[in-house]
């Protein structure tokens, strides 16, 4: 398949497709299922035969990768006004999330491929610390973009916004006649740290997609980068992560940000765990999907207060040290309580 990012694609007859974000969890590593050599969601348009929505994400996710799915709910609708069908009228996609258990895909289905979603958005992993990508490369770029602005106030808007996005409790004023320009903004002037919130994944994707830093971006290239001071590095393509087909990069943004919300609420990372664990692979499972340490006692003492998990009576296997303890979650907990009680904790402050 030969496509721009943002633009050409093949026509048909539909108005609507359905597009699907399956997530798990494999080796502590937050993944979604892609296609077409990671460039692609499962996807497929909506036909007279599918009885509902669901209906079709499950027949197109089955064909093209084979993977059983399980806990599946809706997403947005979005409508992409780059794509047009055949009469010319834009094309509107229905975007699932699922939480499924990482398998193994047939030869015959290649296509299918496991990603790490970090590849995709590799400034919302801060499992390590604050990647250096934020203030060494986007926050410079983003101030640009700011600087560009028609007038003072957009300006200031614009910084206010890369503020709340990146966890900043100021973006400096740059002045554009100034040589040290926002692209030379060091990290001794670059503000005190703002609260990073996890759940702002679309809202910073949103913002590199509208100051034309991403490839999927219509204005990428952006031009106000085009003269020296500014220029975005010569590697800048492999920096801002892997770019998708159309808006899908922005539909796992949408996955992403929806279940880091979700997590402070409700326990869906049960269903992304086997059936046994250990309390350190809970606590590692939900990091990966936050991109945030938290704090180990902290974590087990909510834990136990919410009642959430229960001895199995057995021991991992451990290579080295002393065995860990198995757990698994209460089924018999009642759901009303799982789904409108009981939290699982936020990161390590």
């Amino acid at each position: 398949m030969t496509l721009s990012y943002s633009h050409a694609h093949q026509q048909g007859s539909g108005t609507t497709e359905v597009v699907a974000v399956l997530v798990a969890i494999t080796d502590h590593s937050a993944r979604v299922l892609t296609v077409d050599q990671g460039k692609l969601l499962p996807n497929g348009p909506l036909m007279p035969l599918h009885r509902s929505l669901q209906a079709g994400v499950r027949q197109w996710v089955e064909e093209q990768t084979q993977q059983p799915l399980g806990y599946l709910e809706q997403l947005y609708t979005f409508v992409d006004t780059n794509r047009r069908n055949v009469d010319g009228h834009a094309l509107v996609y229905v975007s699932y999330l699922g939480l499924v258990q990482e398998t193994q895909m047939q030869a015959r289905q290649s296509q299918a491929l496991w990603r790490d979603w970090y590849d995709y958005f590799p400034w919302e992993n801060h499992l390590n610390g604050t990647p250096s990508i934020i203030l060494d490369y986007i926050v410079p770029a983003l101030l640009n973009w700011a600087n560009a602005g028609s007038d003072e106030i957009i300006q200031q808007r614009r910084r206010q916004r890369i503020g709340l996005c990146w966890g900043l409790a100021a973006a400096p004023i740059v002045d554009g006649t100034d040589t040290e320009n926002a692209s030379e903004v060091s990290h001794d002037k670059a503000y005190e740290s703002r609260e990073w919130v996890a759940e702002h994944v679309l809202l910073r994707y949103e913002m590199l997609y509208e100051a034309g830093l991403i490839p999927e971006a219509p204005t990428y290239p952006p031009s106000y980068s085009s003269d020296t001071q500014s220029k975005l590095p010569a590697d800048w393509s492999q920096l801002i992560g892997v770019p998708m087909y159309y808006d899908h990069r922005r539909v796992i943004a949408t996955a992403i940000s929806r279940l880091r919300a979700k997590i402070e609420y409700r326990p869906l990372i049960f269903g992304l765990m086997p059936d046994v664990f250990t309390l350190s692979q809970l606590q590692q499972s939900v990091e990966a999907l936050s991109g945030v340490r938290l704090h180990k006692q902290n974590f087990r003492r909510l834990l136990d207060a919410q009642n959430l998990v229960m001895e199995t009576g057995q021991s991992s296997s451990a290579q080295r040290g002393r065995p860990a303890k198995l757990y698994r979650f209460r089924h018999d907990i009642e759901l009303q309580s799982l789904l409108m009680d009981n939290k699982l904790p936020k990161r390590n402050k």
